[in-house]
């Protein structure tokens, strides 16, 4: 035994060493649970014997102790486990990532640290890449491979190992970044990171956390950032600041602001790049005081701002309307060492242009050019060309771009067209055309297609369709070809005046004129035929729609079967709705609701109920319109015992009556004179959903059929919390008495109102006490007015005695 022992491990040596030596040759997974090569910073002195082979963007070795690898790990080796593209190991959070109750100054502390943390041996500006490696051979294969991960199996990872050995860091990187979807670039991190001896380097983490700076997955960020601590990689206050910026984009910004405490308990100093990000992040939280104490305290430690500090802080002064704080920092920033960019000047000047302040956008042009030697160059005027247009001051926009004209620069069309299109939401359409032809006569900005298309919008918006054909004609003769948009405005236009017929047939022949309609144009000529009630043409135009493959949207739908139900065609409507939900449309349970309210309108209630059925068979759950609907219609034909069976179903299945549920029951009930029944269903109901007004609208209506004795059986639920909607319900309870000449029946809920410290209205008090006198009550009224003069709400009045006395 012992011999055996001894040959299984001379021959299992060798192996280990050349599996070790081998590297490039030899590379499969390994689970990051494995103990032996953990990438742990309390191991750092384990892994520097491998630190010599990294210039390929993972650990290799040339030697290998085979005492460290246990026959478990072995065997991972010779049959590694196959893990999927999407999994994701779960990381503990350290005791530095607990999350703490925002305390003041925290956000400041971290400045205390300035100075006082010995600089890092890590060469942080190793971490920008220059080199552009997305059109290598290997990234382009790993990118396909990445696209087939929903069939992904062992022979595909395989693959992707293979090619995963042979990537440089910067070819890693180029695999992140050629991902469209960032979810995807971070899966591929976590995958990559799990593979056996591979390490990232540490410039593929920046580039990850670069990459989720750009999106909203600040969690992934987050997540990032641990395994950076955990792998033993620098964190410099850059990566802090990713993170930052991810939770920023999310609009988490306390959380944000967090990461601070996080940069200060790992020992990492700040420096300006994560001051200008906290300022950023605070004036993004309009928390501008705070962001000024910020910089207050960075000059105090000695973190001289920059040109980017200054213009965060601008941006907060003109964001909370302090725009002439953010001139008097603007005028500041020279005495202070740092001389304003045009980013400075053009944030003010957006805020001016927004406020239609353009004398002062003069004025600041002028002084930029004179003060700081800041010529406004032609991105100068297109920029304030698109401010002005995007805020409807087409007046203005004109001048600065004839301004700049006059001084050698040529505006692009994309300014012109700009103009183009306010002048044409002012129906200002004859300033427009000649526009046109000042684009066409100078000749180095000829209108495109987006222009001549903004032109022909404009007229159709204003009704003048005959205008916008003939400008269609004026496109093809300087040699422009009108696109599915132009054409799509057309026929908008069109359906708007009335002529739908006449733009279905011109979209009928889009392939003779070299067009394709889309969705939207289908969308357009449904809508127009639906409004002139040609609703057989309008369903026929979404078949062609949903042939065509675009598939109309629930709203549409619903907008087409509510005009149907209205023309009392709800059969068709049905058949309609069911043949889009057979070829693939979204119908929802609003159009289910449309068409069961559309029966109920035509007291169809058992077709209204089968559809219901239908909901169920699909798995389209009714929601509580659906059912308020079919129990007002049932209500209505004196069908009870159904509706209550209904309101029944809807309280098991969870669904939360409306305040409306609650109106539609109390009346139809009450119309019925079901109190009985109404009140144990209310019960019910009220334990899924609180109404407290419930009783009162039951008496309500009970007094508005003339229903008193049974509104005044439960009274006493109303005046359980005497409230002043409880007082106004018994005002109508006693009112409806004296209509009905019952007196002494109002004269008993006054007294029930006494009692529960509720006081009623003095003058119904007043006119009962007189008909309590006119029927020989004459003590019940003196007992009333008394009742009102102990509460203080009227005077005590003299008797006849001592009037004569």
């Amino acid at each position: 035994m012992m011999l055996q022992l001894r040959v299984y491990q001379l021959l299992r040596r060798p192996l280990l060493r050349f599996s070790a030596f081998s590297n490039d040759a030899f590379f499969s997974t390994s689970s990051s649970k494995n103990p032996a090569f953990n990438h742990n910073p309390e191991r750092n002195r384990e892994d520097d014997q491998f630190g010599e082979s990294k210039q390929l963007g993972f650990g290799n070795s040339s030697t290998l102790n085979t005492t460290s690898v246990s026959e478990a790990e072995f065997e991972e080796i010779r049959n590694p486990r196959f893990s999927r593209f999407d999994e994701i190991d779960e990381l503990e959070e350290d005791e530095e990532e607990e999350d703490e109750e925002e305390n003041g100054d925290d956000d400041l502390a971290v400045l205390e640290s300035f100075g006082k943390i010995p600089q890092s041996r890590e060469d942080v500006s190793r971490f920008d890449i220059e080199e552009d490696e997305s059109r290598h051979p290997l990234v382009r294969e790993i990118g396909r491979l990445i696209g087939l991960r929903s069939s992904w199996n062992p022979k595909h990872e395989g693959q992707m190992r293979n090619l995963l050995r042979s990537l440089k860091p910067s070819q890693v990187c180029a695999v992140l970044r050629s991902q469209d979807d960032e979810r995807v670039a971070l899966k591929f991190f976590y995958w990559a990171d799990r593979q056996w001896r591979y390490r990232h380097d540490p410039v593929v983490y920046y580039s990850m956390l670069e990459i989720l700076s750009k999106t909203k997955l600040c969690q992934g960020a987050r997540r990032v950032l641990v395994l950076m601590k955990r792998r033993g990689i620098y964190r410099s206050p850059k990566a802090f600041s990713f993170v930052m910026v991810s939770y920023s984009r999310a609009g988490q910004l306390r959380d944000a602001l967090k990461v601070l405490t996080l940069m200060q308990r790992a020992g990492v100093e700040p420096d300006l790049l994560i001051c200008n990000t906290t300022i950023d992040v605070f004036v993004r939280a309009n928390r501008l005081e705070k962001a000024l104490r910020f910089l207050e305290r960075m000059q105090v430690v000695g973190i001289v701002p920059d040109v980017m500090t200054y213009n965060c802080v601008i941006r907060g002064y003109c964001d909370l309307h302090r725009v002439e704080e953010a001139i008097e920092l603007l005028e500041e920033m020279s005495s202070k060492g740092c001389l304003p960019d045009k980013v400075s000047y053009y944030t003010i000047m957006t805020y001016l242009c927004k406020e239609k302040r353009i004398a002062e956008v003069r004025s600041l042009m002028k002084k930029m050019a004179k003060k700081h030697g800041l010529v406004p160059d032609q991105v100068t005027y297109n920029n304030l060309i698109h401010m002005l247009t995007k805020h409807g001051y087409a007046d203005d926009a004109l001048w600065f771009l004839n301004d700049a004209e006059e001084k050698g620069f040529r505006i692009d069309k994309v300014g012109y067209s700009a103009i183009v299109h306010a002048l044409c939401k002012e129906g200002r359409m004859s300033e427009a055309k000649d526009l046109i032809n000042e684009m066409l006569s100078k000749g180095h900005c000829p209108p495109d297609v987006v222009t001549y298309t903004t032109v022909v919008n404009g007229f159709c918006r204003l009704g003048e369709v005959d205008k916008a054909k003939k400008l269609l004609q004026v496109m093809h003769t300087h040699g422009y070809k009108p696109n599915t948009v132009s054409y799509t405005a057309l026929l908008n236009g069109m359906c708007r005046v009335g002529k739908s017929l006449e733009a279905r047939e011109m979209m009928n022949m889009s392939e003779e004129q070299w067009w394709s309609p889309n969705s939207i144009t289908y969308s357009v000529l449904m809508h127009g035929l639906r409004r002139e009630g040609k609703l057989t043409e309008a369903c026929d135009v979404v078949r062609e729609m949903v042939l065509k493959g675009f598939f109309p949207g629930p709203v549409e739908i619903n907008l087409l079967l509510q005009s149907l139900c209205r023309d009392g065609r709800t059969h068709e409507a049905r058949k309609f709705m069911e043949e889009c939900l057979n070829k693939g449309c979204a119908i929802n349970v609003v159009n289910f609701t449309t068409v069961i309210h559309g029966f109920c309108q035509n007291d169809e209630l058992d077709a209204a109920l089968s559809v219901l059925d239908d909901m169920y068979l699909i798995n389209k759950h009714a929601d509580v319109f659906t059912y308020t609907t079919l129990v007002d219609a049932l209500g209505k034909k004196g069908r009870i015992v159904e509706a209550t069976e209904l309101m029944k179903k809807m309280l098991h299945k969870g669904i939360d009556p409306t305040p409306v549920t609650f109106r539609t029951v109390i009346h139809r009930y009450c119309q019925m004179g079901k109190v009985d029944d109404l009140l144990a269903i209310l019960e019910k109901m009220m334990l899924r959903q609180k109404c407290r007004t419930t009783y009162n609208q039951v008496i309500e209506k009970l007094c508005a059929l003339g229903k008193l004795e049974e509104a005044d059986k439960i009274l006493g639920k109303v005046l359980r919390t005497a409230s002043r909607s409880d007082a106004k319900t018994c005002h109508i309870l006693m009112e409806g008495y004296l209509k009905k000449s019952l007196p002494l029946s109002a004269y008993k809920v006054a007294c029930r109102m006494f009692s529960r410290n509720l006081i009623p209205d003095v003058k119904i008090c007043e006119k009962l006490s007189k008909r309590l006198v006119l029927e020989g009550k004459g003590e019940d009224a003196d007992h009333l007015m008394l009742c009102l003069v102990e509460r203080g709400h009227i005077s005590p009045q003299p008797s006849k005695k001592s009037m004569v006395s």
